[in-house]
């Protein structure tokens, strides 16, 4: 009886935890196969907008879109009647103290001969000298004035301080504009430069000096640049980066033209990276991470990893894995932190394919019984 109790009271052991078959990959570093591209536009590397640098109406508006200018060229025209009247009253005022200056010199001419004769003092001497003095600055005055107020009058002119083509016009005629106003945009002759956006996590591929290739919508040949330019921060709408690349060629696209530009590989080397496949990765808390197996006890432990990026079917690993390392790329979801594994491996069919098998012999029977229908 106490026999039958004891085996009664033994404790039932655990089942062992099945081990379970996964398949495994080698960590090694390889390049990036996708190829990115991006819509850019054609844009003048310098575009002036040029405004008046005085206020008025403008009167008359010779430019146009499209319109291929010259520097020195009349752009538009302000009412410049007013700054004529200011420049004739600057004038004026200066005619009055260039007479003042001339009388207060003839003064002190008259003042030294007395003075000689010793008729006056020489205090009275030294305020008619001071008067002169005053009286010259005056006139210097007045002609700086005037100086001022004929700038202003040529002022009310508009002209293109170099050659380009005008993109914009931002101001009519019987409009009233302040100083700088804006009244016409012109994108210099020169070089052109096309300008795109980057989202972030593409920007390990955008480099200054990076060669890109620039095709024109309208055609099918290709035209070789370099990144000129990476915006120091992200647009505050879009979050995106502005990226100018510069164009070698001597005929480029006209302004405003859409182009398809395709970076290429840095001119330093792009370092290699870890990519593995998206069937690897699994969700660990906030992060992501991936079995690493132990061969020596083969055994599986997590790995946090950082994703930079993808390229096509896989994930680039910016950091957490490296070459050499073996995980799990699939089944994944069903493991546990040191749970025993084993390696996958594909089995083959033993049985010969049909095309090698020898044909059946046939039956006897079978063979004289066509036979004897054959002979009937």
């Amino acid at each position: 009886m106490p026999l039958l109790l004891l085996i009664g009271c033994s404790r039932n052991e655990a089942p062992a935890e099945p081990v379970r078959s996964v398949k495994v990959m080698t960590v090694a570093a390889s390049e990036l196969q996708s190829r990115m591209e991006f819509s850019g536009e054609v844009r003048a590397r310098v575009e002036s907008r040029l405004g008046f640098r005085v206020g008025g109406k403008i009167t008359q508006r010779a430019a146009e879109v499209g319109q291929q200018v010259r520097a020195g060229a009349v752009l538009a025209q302000l009412d410049p009647q007013d700054y004529r009247l200011a420049a004739d009253a600057a004038r004026a005022q200066v005619a009055a103290a260039a007479t003042n200056r001339d009388l207060a010199a003839a003064d002190y001419r008259r003042f030294v001969t007395l003075r000689e004769q010793n008729f006056i003092s020489g205090a009275e001497l030294e305020r008619r000298e001071t008067t002169l003095k005053a009286a010259q600055a005056q006139l210097d005055q007045a002609q700086a004035q005037l100086a001022s107020q004929g700038n202003q009058a040529r002022y009310t002119n508009l002209v293109a301080d170099v050659s380009g083509v005008v993109t914009a016009v931002e101001a009519e005629a019987g409009q009233v504009v302040s100083a700088g106003t804006p009244v016409v945009r012109i994108a210099a002759d020169g070089p052109r430069d096309v300008v795109f956006a980057v989202p972030e996590d593409k920007m390990v591929a955008v480099r200054s000096g990076t060669p890109v290739q620039v095709r024109p919508w309208a055609s099918e040949s290709l035209l070789n640049g370099s990144v000129r330019e990476v915006a120091a921060s992200a647009d505050p709408a879009t979050r995106t980066y502005a990226v100018k690349v510069s164009l070698d060629a001597k005929a480029p696209p006209p302004l405003g033209a859409t182009v398809t530009v395709i970076p290429q590989l840095h001119p330093g080397g792009v370092p290699a990276m870890i990519k593995i496949p998206i069937s690897a990765l699994r969700q660990e808390g906030a992060g992501t991470a991936v079995w690493v197996l132990e061969r020596s006890t083969m055994t599986v432990r997590s790995q946090t990893v950082q994703v930079a990026t993808a390229d096509g079917n896989d994930a680039v690993i910016a950091s957490g894995l490296q070459p050499g390392m073996v995980i799990v790329s699939a089944g994944v979801h069903v493991l546990a932190p040191g749970q025993k594994v084993s390696v996958w491996q594909e089995k083959t069919s033993g049985v010969p394919p049909l095309a090698t098998q020898a044909p059946a012999q046939p039956v006897a029977g079978a063979t004289q019984a066509a036979t004897l229908a054959t002979t009937r």
